[in-house]
């Protein structure tokens, strides 16, 4: 049993479920149906965390955060959406691109994407084909992978090995403070060093 979405209106389909499928799943997501909506993000959703939030956020969990985040603004706007023969999902990743901004302006840890390449992205994405939006997820994965690899053996060795253990294989604190043999409060001193050791070699090739 389908429970109603508090939209302030109800939209009446428009087409017929042979016509266009997702259009009518879309318009049944519009009119209130949590079913109709959950089924979209649900087949949308692992694409949204692996292409647009893991990659921009650095983390698993700032992008876990980000795509309840995501969600929670899809709930309460897809009523704004019109289609344009394009699909769902650009829409859908714009919402998540400008949800991961909010989140990296809001940050004071390790960025390997900038607030301001994100603005650049969101504007761009507005042109987009989806067929551009899947080759461009694609490149971006790789570029971030690349250039975190290339910084990394750029700065010192220790500085590296906290960076990967802390920070990209996400261990806990307590146990890389002990890896390295320093205690939690040095180590929060030396991650915070190789993080701003990482930014200046990031800097570097960007500029």
């Amino acid at each position: 049993m389908n429970a109603a979405l508090p939209f302030s209106f109800m939209l009446p389909s428009v087409v017929t479920e042979a016509e266009n499928p997702e259009r009518a799943q879309v318009e049944r997501a519009q009119s209130g149906d949590r079913e109709a909506l959950g089924a979209l993000l649900r087949q949308y959703g692992p694409g949204l965390y692996r292409s647009v939030l893991l990659p921009r956020l650095g983390s698993e969990a700032a992008a876990k955060d980000a795509l309840s985040e995501t969600y929670a603004k899809v709930v309460a706007k897809v009523h704004t959406f019109t289609w344009q023969d394009r699909g769902f999902y650009p829409w859908l990743r714009m919402v998540a691109l400008r949800v991961a901004l909010d989140h990296l302006r809001a940050r004071k840890r390790l960025l390997v994407w900038s607030d301001e390449d994100v603005t650049r992205e969101v504007e761009r994405t507005e042109t987009q084909t989806p067929l551009e939006q899947a080759l461009s997820d694609h490149r971006d994965r790789e570029a971030v992978k690349k250039r975190v690899e290339v910084a990394l053996t750029k700065i010192n060795p220790r500085y590296e090995r906290a960076i990967r253990l802390r920070v990209l294989e996400e261990q806990p604190r307590e146990a890389v403070a002990e890896t390295l043999g320093v205690t939690p409060s040095t180590f929060d001193v030396l991650l915070h060093r190789a993080i701003q050791a990482l930014k200046k070699q990031l800097e570097v090739r960007d500029g």
